[in-house]
């Protein structure tokens, strides 16, 4: 089970965390990390979290803590 962590002043889940990288629910998603890198917009804590947005496919994200700022491994 993953646990919660707080994204924009919300606190989400890994499942939610992967939604909003992805911009629609998700099949599955791993537990959310610390990504070892700051945010490219605004230098904020960037949190990653790997994830199954179908069944063919896994999907490594990353999104920033305070700003609106996401990127996947598929960019």
């Amino acid at each position: 089970m993953s646990e919660n962590r707080v994204v924009q002043g919300r606190m989400v889940t890994a499942d939610s965390l992967a939604a909003r990288i992805e911009g629609e629910p998700v099949m599955e998603a791993d537990t959310i990390e610390d990504a070892d890198r700051a945010c490219p917009d605004c230098g904020g804590d960037v949190l990653t979290v790997g994830y199954m947005p179908s069944v063919t496919a896994f999907v490594t994200g990353w999104k920033c803590q305070d700003c609106d700022w996401s990127e996947t491994d598929r960019d």
